[in-house]
Formats: structure tokens, C-alpha cells, sequence
């Protein structure tokens, strides 16, 4: 009879939903969906006219519980940091809702059942981007921030693996101009995106020992020299994906157009070097990326 009781308030526990929404919280689902986003759209120009959707759904499936459990297992890396930080310090562990070990537990069990996941039922390539993606955003991201703010350009590159995986779910090789192009267009993305996230909340970065901003910059122009050139360079890297014939002039049009946007706001910041013109950067950031592979959908159903 105790047994059962133990056994019925550990189900209640776990069926809680204050609990599910904690787990579901660890996951990130907002970053997560933008690595499944970028993960379809490498998978579908990957596969030319002849979309396999089962095997999209596996790759969707597998990439989304790697992705999760790395989002997960970065909060367990970085929770005592997270509670120092008002942005974060209602994350599930630092605020108590779940303990580290549960979150440890958690986030390497979703790692390695999508590992499995991947290699099993898609295929061995797919698997290993996604291996190397948690690997650098682990083991050598994650450590860097409280080192120096080349973690940026770091975790650009796992950030930027996704559509690589996608391409590789797909066709099985890693060999295609057009996947790096996507590489590189999601890498030049993300810099500008962190550094203005960092510059926003630098105060909170800094008082927690992480090194988000390039050190002795006061003024921002540090920051500038590596934002802006990163949206410059976006302008011919958009075009690289017409230019290999993979999309056509209205994809290229609408990449066009949002990274001329997008470089108005880096260029705004680089003048003003303010928490404002930082804020209006980080929005433009936000809407960037979502947009550029709408424009690729729309090219590819419409023309």
C-alpha cells in the first residue's frame, strides 16, 4: 500500500502541469523552433523537386530532441549564472522548478534518444552535424562565455549547422555550395543578433561574469566593427543562392530588401552606439532570419 502511495505522488508529480511547463521551459522552444525552421529549409532545397515528407518529419523529430536536450543541458550548465541575471532568474532551475539533477537527467536523455534517433532512422550524416552541433554549443561555447567574446563567432557555427543538417538528413553528403551558403547567411545573421542582444543587456551579462561584448568598449566601437561588417557581407551571400540557381528573383528580391533593412539598423547603431539603436537592431534581428526563409518557401511554391 505505501508503495503505492510513493508511487501514485511521484505520477501526480510528474503529470503536475506547473512541472510539464517547467520541462517544456528548459527545451527553449522559441530557439528550438528556429533550429527546426533553418532544418527544414536546408532539408528542402536539399531535395530538389522530390521532397521525401516522412523522412522530413524523422529529420524534424530527431533534430527537435537534440536541440531541446541542448538547450536543456546549456540552463543546467549555466544555472547558478542564471539566477544572477534578471532576464533569466525565472528560468525552471535557478527559480527552483526543477532541480539540476532533474535537468541533467532530462536534457541528456533527449540528446541521446535524438542521436539514436537521427542515425537510426535517417541517416548517420544527419546524425553527426547534429553530434557536432551540441558538441561546440557545450564544450566550447557555453565555457567561453565568462572568457572572451569570441564566443560569439563560436556559437555562431552551431547556431548556423542546423540547415546543414537539414541538406545532410536529405541527400546524405555534405558536398553542395548552396547548403554553405546557408551556413553562412544564418552565421553573418547571428553575430549581429547576439551582440545586440548582448549590448541591450549588458548589464546583466556583465554582472554574471559573462563576456559578450568585446572588453575595454565603453562606446561601442568595437561592437560596430564586428557588426557591421557581418551585415555588409550578408548582402552577397544572400545573392549566392540565386546566383547557384537555387532560388529565384523573388527570393532574391525579398533577401535583398530585409538585408537592407537589417544593415539600416546596424548602421543606425554604429552612429548612435546607444541601448535604443541596440534595441531597434535586436527587432530588426528577430524578424530577419524568419523572413528570409519565408521568401525561400514563397520562391519555391510560387515560381
Amino acid at each position: 500500500m505505501r508503495m503505492k502511495l510513493i508511487t501514485d505522488s511521484t505520477l501526480s508529480k510528474f503529470l503536475n502541469t506547473e512541472v510539464i511547463s517547467a520541462y517544456y521551459e528548459l527545451t527553449k522552444p522559441g530557439i528550438t523552433l528556429t533550429v527546426l525552421a533553418s532544418m527544414i529549409i536546408g532539408f528542402v532545397l536539399g531535395s530538389g523537386s522530390e521532397i521525401n515528407y516522412i523522412l522530413m518529419l524523422h529529420a524534424a523529430l530527431g533534430t527537435w530532441l537534440i536541440a531541446s536536450g541542448t538547450a536543456a543541458h546549456n540552463q543546467f550548465m549555466e544555472w547558478r549564472y542564471d539566477g544572477q541575471m534578471k532576464r533569466t532568474q525565472s528560468r525552471p532551475v535557478p527559480a527552483s522548478k526543477i532541480s539540476p539533477k532533474q535537468s541533467v537527467i532530462f536534457s541528456m536523455t533527449l540528446i541521446a534518444t535524438g542521436l539514436i534517433y537521427l542515425i537510426s532512422v535517417v541517416n548517420i550524416v544527419a546524425g553527426a552535424v547534429s553530434l557536432l552541433t551540441t558538441l561546440i554549443y557545450l564544450g566550447v561555447y557555453t565555457p567561453m562565455k565568462r572568457v572572451s567574446v569570441v564566443n560569439v563567432f563560436i556559437g555562431a557555427v552551431p547556431g548556423a549547422l542546423p540547415p546543414v543538417g537539414g541538406w545532410a538528413a536529405a541527400t546524405g553528403h555534405l558536398g553542395s555550395t548552396a547548403m554553405w551558403i546557408l551556413f553562412a547567411i544564418v552565421f553573418l545573421w547571428q553575430v549581429p543578433h547576439v551582440m545586440a542582444i548582448a549590448w541591450v543587456c549588458k548589464d546583466d551579462y556583465s554582472g554574471a561574469g559573462f563576456k559578450m561584448l568585446p572588453k575595454n568598449d565603453p562606446k561601442g566601437y568595437k561592437a560596430s566593427a564586428l557588426i557591421l561588417p557581418c551585415l555588409i557581407v550578408l548582402l552577397p551571400v544572400c545573392y549566392g543562392l540565386y546566383h547557384v540557381d537555387m532560388n529565384s528573383w523573388l527570393y532574391l528580391a525579398g533577401s535583398l530588401i530585409c538585408s537592407l533593412f537589417f544593415l539600416y539598423y546596424g548602421v543606425i547603431f554604429t552612429i548612435k552606439r546607444d541601448k535604443p539603436s541596440a534595441k531597434k537592431l535586436m527587432f530588426a534581428s528577430f524578424g530577419y532570419l524568419p523572413l528570409i526563409w519565408v521568401f525561400v518557401i514563397l520562391d519555391l511554391l510560387l515560381l
